[in-house]
């Protein structure tokens, strides 16, 4: 993924939020929870305040009792008596508190330099895979404390500079293995700087080595066999370790087809006997007659930490039962990602053992899902009894 699509899809729409309480303390009757960053001070805040310092967007919002309005720092908006002000660390505490977005500076979407700032410190990332990347270091190029930087780039894009340096090297790597070179080539060009850590970081993401990555899975033997489903044509794929492809389509062919493009160079062979029990306790639980979680049944899947976190709190969700991507994102500590956990279920290699149908919109409505729309009606009619 790009660093701008990643951006793009971190901007947020304004929500309606509760009506102020009137009896909203000052900035002097703020709970310890409100002073937890003691620096800037309130004074120092409050400058940049009445400069409306750009800079300083992203760090903090400011509250208006009198208006019930939170704003950034750099808002264009009459500046209000300071008695009227309370300093929170961004829009979540400030619409909790009971305050209202400013429609005129948008606190909650990306001020552009922020968003900017945080490009130029991604493209840095980019340029020095192979160099050591700390905080400190990074704070020294753009000249910003190592706390604020890390602080704004996890609120633009949801992630440390660590994490982000790790995703690209991670990219980098596959990128190399699927052209062909070597391990030791890719893995130097990629940034590691040794194979232990190389095997260390990357085997759990890749859900193998990086020698198997490399050949396609060519060392583990896939087997797979097709079935007719109550939604339609049905693909299971398995090697020694467990399941590795749960796919619906409108013909066998396509199915077919599809699980060579995810694993061109393994040794894939049709199997109509040994995994047919696992193809009956599939299609036991499609259709209701076991409620049981498909969870049960053996994985041998690839995933980044995130979509494993992700697809593991889905495996959790009870049979006729669902929740939203929002509450999905609170529920694994990271409130802010309902988008990236939409990305996670949408590439769920593993449709109903890791039930990702039953994740829907906040409003209610279906959402997406990579198997057809219809079937994840049809999966969600089936577990609330009405298609039973």
């Amino acid at each position: 993924m790009t660093t701008n699509a990643i951006l793009a899809a971190e901007s947020l729409k304004a929500m309606p939020t509760p009506q102020p309480n009137p009896a909203v303390p000052s900035s002097g009757d703020q709970s310890p929870a409100d002073r937890v960053a003691a620096t800037p001070s309130d004074d120092e805040r409050w400058s940049a305040v009445v400069r409306r310092d750009a800079a300083h967007d992203g760090e903090f919002v400011f509250a208006v009792s009198s208006t019930g309005v939170y704003c950034r720092p750099s808002c264009p908006a009459r500046r209000p008596r300071r008695e009227n002000v309370r300093f929170l660390s961004g829009p979540e505490p400030a619409e909790q508190a009971g305050y209202r977005a400013c429609l005129r500076c948008c606190p909650k979407s990306l001020p552009g330099a922020q968003s900017d700032g945080v490009k130029a410190v991604c493209r840095y990332i980019e340029q020095h895979l192979d160099e050591p990347l700390t905080l400190a270091r990074l704070g020294r190029e753009f000249h910003q404390s190592p706390f604020h930087l890390q602080r704004r780039f996890k609120a633009v894009l949801g992630i440390t500079p660590r994490a982000y340096a790790d995703s690209c090297r991670l990219r980098l790597l596959k990128r190399n293995l699927q052209a062909g070179d070597s391990v030791t080539r890719a893995m130097y060009d990629a940034g590691y700087g040794s194979s232990s850590r190389l095997y260390e970081r990357t085997a759990s993401q890749l859900g193998m080595t990086p020698d198997k990555y490399r050949r396609g899975a060519i060392a583990a033997a896939i087997r797979y066999t097709c079935a007719d489903s109550p939604l339609g044509r049905m693909l299971i794929a398995a090697t020694e370790r467990g399941l590795c492809a749960i796919k619906f389509g409108r013909s066998e062919g396509e199915l077919i087809e599809g699980l060579k493009r995810e694993f061109p160079f393994a040794v894939r062979k049709r199997d109509d006997g040994e995994i047919e029990s696992w193809v009956q306790a599939l299609l036991r639980h499609i259709d209701g007659r076991d409620k049981e979680p498909a969870s049960s049944l053996p994985l041998d899947i690839r995933a980044t930490a995130f979509q494993r976190r992700v697809w593991t709190y889905l495996q959790s969700i009870p049979f006729g039962a669902t929740q939203s991507y929002r509450q999905i994102a609170q529920a694994i500590g990271k409130p802010r990602a309902a988008r990236a956990v939409a990305r996670a279920c949408a590439t769920n290699p593993v449709a109903v053992a890791i039930p990702c149908h039953r994740v829907i919109r906040e409003d209610g409505s279906m959402g997406g899902y990579r198997w057809g729309i219809e079937r994840k009606k049809a999966l969600l009619e089936i577990e609330s009894g009405v298609g039973i």
